[in-house]
């Protein structure tokens, strides 16, 4: 049973390099904590582009003779995944491409469009055949249309057309080309190298390659990248809300990134320290929830003086777990993961930190082996507010009725826990730790407030419509049979 969200989506892109390819393997490889399911690379050499992909992680999809022999060129764009929409089959594995009147585009999409469904209908109906599910290859195919709108396509008109959360980076046959959404729900920066320039979803992937950090792309900015150097391009002259995904903060990015010049690592820390100000608790022992636990809960304990020990220790080998058949397989999983130093906790007053609750099932063993282990109380603090509702740009949360803080109440869910206490961040304590004001940040999942407006009901009407349309070629064939025998 899932209990964290599932990640968004990894994207990098290189121009000018050699060895494109492997700077790329190497992104997203420090990427890899943004996507599992599968990875792609496509490059382009003197106007050729060679494409691999596959399932899995990205050391078991690339070998060394496939990034050194077979994606040879010096501008590649690549991707890591974990699907929010589209199945997880490798049809659906990006950079996704095509070929078309304006020669070879490759698209790698970290987001997810309030307008999908709309924009595929309207491709579809003008004879458009898609080959996957997910929203990248609406955009792909906007990128593709001499003509859109009645007027002159070009790559400012796709992106004025698309809604909601996207972060691009798409390449030519000459080009490299970073694209961000006008509310900026989604990070992208640029890195340069002693030969050539970088794109990239968080900055940790810079360190890797050697790229010296430049700025991050802007709320919607294009950037484009070719023999001339970086050219910039506001696709939204008019200001818009800014709104950046402020769970990046809390969970998604990795310590390492600075986001919007904000270093990931001490948001979260001084997160752990509003936790102590906002709830102070009489207790023993700090101990996070490893490893998204760990700022936080040094933060609490650098605030509170209460001592910090990592009784938790993590399995570094156990893959994502897979829905069991027994509540005992499902248990045995969660202990697998993470097992507990007895003698650390036994006889104390524990408080065990974690970034989020949103089924409650894994918190609740994570207490039922604190209480097991000796220890004398056990208080759950979480280092972001209650999970309200479901995101729709991108973070694969559970429906709302699903969704713990929804279906019960604070007691409640201390009970269920069967915790001694339970202490939420409040939606300011978060904002205060990040130092930004609160009109920065998309806060959806916690406040309601979505910055895109989604209709739901026109989405679910439109599939509805595709549902009752779909009819087999059998099935059109002995259509045209009974008209002809009538004529």
């Amino acid at each position: 049973m899932q209990e964290y969200p599932k990640h968004y989506c990894g994207v990098f892109g290189v121009y000018g390099q050699p060895n494109a390819a492997e700077l790329t393997y190497y992104g997203l490889y420090a990427l890899q904590h943004r996507g599992q399911e599968s990875a792609g690379i496509v490059t382009c050499d003197k106007g050729k582009f060679h494409k691999h992909h596959g399932m899995g992680l990205v050391p078991q999809i690339f070998t060394a003779q496939t990034l050194h022999r077979d994606l040879i060129g010096s501008i590649a764009v690549g991707h890591t995944r974990y699907s929010t929409t589209g199945s997880s089959q490798l049809i659906n594995a990006q950079p996704l491409t095509v070929d078309c009147k304006r020669g070879q585009i490759a698209v790698a999409h970290n987001g997810n469009l309030t307008n999908a469904a709309q924009l595929r209908d309207e491709l579809e109906s003008r004879g458009l055949v898609f080959q996957t599910t997910v929203d990248s290859e609406i955009i792909l195919m906007m990128l593709a249309q001499p003509v859109l709108g009645g007027v002159t396509n070009n790559l400012v008109q796709t992106v004025r057309r698309i809604e909601g959360a996207f972060s691009l980076v798409i390449m030519t046959e000459k080009e490299l080309i970073g694209v961000r959404d006008p509310h900026g729900f989604r990070p992208l920066s640029i890195g340069r190298t002693a030969e050539g320039w970088v794109l990239s979803s968080e900055t940790c992937a810079f360190d890797v390659v050697g790229a010296r950090f430049v700025r991050d792309v802007e709320p919607g900015e294009i950037v484009v990248i070719d023999e001339c150097g970086l050219t910039s391009i506001q696709a939204f002259p008019d200001h818009q809300r800014r709104a950046f995904c402020i769970f990046e903060y809390v969970y998604f990015a990795r310590p390492d990134s600075t986001i919007a010049g904000r270093n990931v690592y001490q948001a979260r820390v001084e997160m752990g320290r509003q936790l102590a100000r906002e709830h102070p608790v009489e207790a023993d022992l700090v101990v996070p929830v490893p490893d998204s636990g760990n700022c936080a809960a040094l933060g609490y304990s650098l605030e509170s003086g209460i001592p910090f020990e990592m009784a938790f220790v993590r399995n570094h080998y156990v893959g994502r777990s897979f829905i069991q058949p027994s509540q005992l397989a499902r248990e045995s999983d969660v202990k697998m993961k993470l097992n507990l130093i007895r003698e650390l906790v036994e006889d104390k007053r524990v408080i065990v930190v974690d970034d989020s609750i949103v089924r409650g099932t894994t918190s609740r063993v994570r207490v039922q082996n604190l209480k097991q282990a000796g220890a004398r109380s056990v208080h759950v603090m979480v280092s972001c507010p209650p999970h309200m509702h479901p995101c729709v740009y991108g973070i694969d949360f559970p429906d709302r009725n699903k969704l713990m803080a929804v279906t019960h109440t604070l007691d409640e869910i201390r009970q269920y826990l069967h915790a001694d206490s339970v202490h939420y961040l409040s939606h300011d304590g978060l904002v205060r730790a990040i130092g930004r004001p609160r009109e920065a940040f998309c806060m959806a999942c916690y406040d309601g407030r979505y910055p895109v407006p989604y209709d739901r009901t026109l989405n679910k009407a439109i599939m509805e419509r595709r549902r009752q349309d779909t009819r087999t070629l059998g099935e059109l064939l002995d259509q045209e049979r009974r008209q002809a025998s009538l004529l």
